[in-house]
């Protein structure tokens, strides 16, 4: 499994949460299995996402995908985003 991890700051959280939902780069279609959204504890203007993907390839897509969206929205919707792609090695559930 593989994972896009996506951090930067937002002006308004309940605005981007909006935007996220619409779903404007459709996550199913993008081979998404699964995401999950943090904020800092400390900043709630500072936004975490997981998503999750079977192979590399999907999350390398998405990502490129991502990255034409955010030239439209930087500096308004999102701040700074940065990412990294990730290999689940191991989870554990207790």
């Amino acid at each position: 499994m593989h994972i896009l991890r996506i951090e930067h700051k937002v002006p308004n959280f309940e605005g981007w949460k909006k935007a996220f939902d619409t779903d404007p780069i459709d996550r199913r279609k993008s081979g998404i299995n699964r995401y999950h959204i943090y904020r800092a504890s400390d900043d709630p203007l500072y936004v975490i996402i997981d998503l999750e993907f079977d192979n590399l390839e999907g999350a390398q897509r998405t990502l490129a995908a991502l990255r034409k969206l955010w030239e439209k929205v930087e500096g308004s919707v999102i701040f700074n985003p940065q990412v990294r792609i990730l290999e689940m090695i191991e989870s554990i559930t207790y």
